[in-house]
């Protein structure tokens, strides 16, 4: 409203019954006060208030407009209440977009909780792994492993993304275990496709070297939960997160080959949401909550190195045999 000055110094001469008065309850000064009145009388064309030397009354139509107008004003000061409030208490709906696997296992259980703390928000959950456009999708929050190099977002760091080769106990029994890369090809490998319809190559470490290999599939996911139910099921060894396998191989369902040489990576978890000044209560306390339950979840923490020997395949390699 180009006129607010003018109604507010209006509001306040009624009240105080004078321009010295109104200047003083507005903080300005009495100039400024007779100005903001000449530009709201101008614009509506009639006298709003009638000013002498000592005092100043508002006239009959200005008594009229000030009636009018307090319903407005009314409006405007619940407007910044309400606007206010919700600075302070968290409301609305926060969308978050989280890979498939890493969703169910460490997303989901988190939520109805977070749900009972703030009962003004209304959580909703893309499971998905593929790239996401946060702004034309409207997302709130994203958790993705790798980093984000945009400016405009925030990538806070959930974990590392450590790397492993399993098989199950009993195609290694069959197959016999690895104990090179090059020992790749006589085995049946099993590969994660990408939504961009590329695989992983399977990182080494050989003599200080960093070799990279990307195995003959014989089996195919594109679902990082797929592969490891595919291990599990004996169709031949995976590369998948730790994390993912961390609870089979706990278990002795699986079992990790090539450790000495296979590199676990330098990926990782980042939990990302837009770079604003005023980031809104409801994303903020949801991020935050999400962050700090994933700090008390050891499992999405641990490395390889911290594992137990009883977790690694080590029995001898059967010569002459090949697993078709």
């Amino acid at each position: 409203m180009k006129q607010l000055q003018g109604l507010l110094a209006l509001i306040e001469v009624s009240a105080a019954g004078s321009l010295a008065g109104a200047a003083r309850r507005l903080g300005v000064t009495p100039a400024a006060v007779s100005k903001s009145l000449a530009r709201l009388e101008e614009q509506l064309g009639v006298r709003l208030v009638q000013r002498s030397t000592r005092t100043s009354r508002v006239t009959d139509e200005g008594a009229r407009f000030i009636e009018k107008a307090s319903l407005a004003l009314r409006l405007l000061d619940d407007a910044v209440t309400e606007v206010s409030q919700a600075a302070q208490e968290p409301a609305g709906a926060v969308r978050i977009s989280t890979g498939v696997a890493f969703g169910r296992m460490w997303v989901l259980p988190a939520l109805p909780a977070l749900a009972e703390r703030y009962p003004g928000l209304t959580i909703e959950v893309e499971l998905d792994n593929t790239p996401v456009d946060m702004v034309a999708r409207g997302i709130d929050i994203a958790i993705r492993g790798g980093s984000v190099p945009d400016a405009d977002y925030v990538a806070r760091r959930v974990c590392r993304l450590p790397l492993v080769l399993v098989a199950s106990p009993e195609y290694l029994a069959r197959a016999g275990v690895p104990l090179a890369h090059g020992d790749l090809e006589q085995h049946r490998c099993i590969q994660l496709r990408f939504a961009d319809g590329s695989v992983a190559p399977w990182p080494f470490r050989v003599n200080g070297r960093r070799v990279a290999v990307t195995p003959r599939a014989a089996l195919v996911a594109n679902d990082s939960e797929g592969v490891v139910e595919l291990a599990l099921a004996g169709g031949g060894i995976a590369q998948c997160g730790l994390y993912q396998a961390l609870p089979d191989l706990q278990a002795g369902r699986l079992k990790m080959v090539l450790t000495d040489t296979h590199e676990p990576g330098a990926r990782e978890f980042v939990l990302v949401y837009p770079h604003r000044q005023f980031l809104a209560p409801r994303v903020r306390v949801v991020a935050e909550a999400l962050l700090a339950h994933f700090r008390e979840i050891a499992a999405l923490h641990a490395q390889p190195s911290d594992l137990p020997a009883s977790v690694r395949a080590t029995a001898p390699r059967p010569r002459g045999r090949r697993v078709a």
